[in-house]
């Protein structure tokens, strides 16, 4: 587990979110959508977005979509448990980033725009730092 503290846009944490959980069937006018985000029960991994104003839009399987505007926070856990992250807002569209992500929520969070090479190749280089320490 690789442990995370960095700074992203809402958006790209969005994209990461649906990404990981709902890219296969998120209606397009959703995923199309900036303040329609992707949210799931504790029992499936939790996915909550607190925000000033939320309306359940729809459900498709265990993810329920929602409307929100003006985001405070949001929790995302994987349903293996592997990786706990949270975002709070900062200023404008920006938010802090934090907690520990599994390689996949690696990637899928680069993939997003969340995350950038140079701290990819940071977080690899400790991890690997890490490793060598406990062998």
């Amino acid at each position: 587990m690789a442990k995370l503290e960095t700074s992203c846009p809402l958006e790209s944490f969005r994209r990461f979110m649906i990404t990981s959980t709902c890219r296969s069937f998120i209606p397009p006018e959703y995923e199309n959508d900036g303040q329609v985000f992707p949210e799931r029960p504790r029992d499936q991994g939790t996915m909550y977005v607190e925000a000033e104003d939320k309306v359940t839009m729809n459900r498709v399987n265990e993810i329920t979509f929602v409307k929100v505007s003006y985001v405070l926070g949001i929790i995302y856990n994987s349903k293996s448990g592997h990786t706990q992250l949270k975002w709070r807002h900062l200023k404008d569209d920006m938010g802090r980033l934090n907690g520990e992500a599994s390689t996949n929520t690696m990637v899928n969070l680069y993939e997003a725009g969340a995350l950038d090479r140079p701290f990819i190749r940071s977080i690899a280089a400790r991890v690997r730092e890490d490793q060598s320490l406990h062998h």
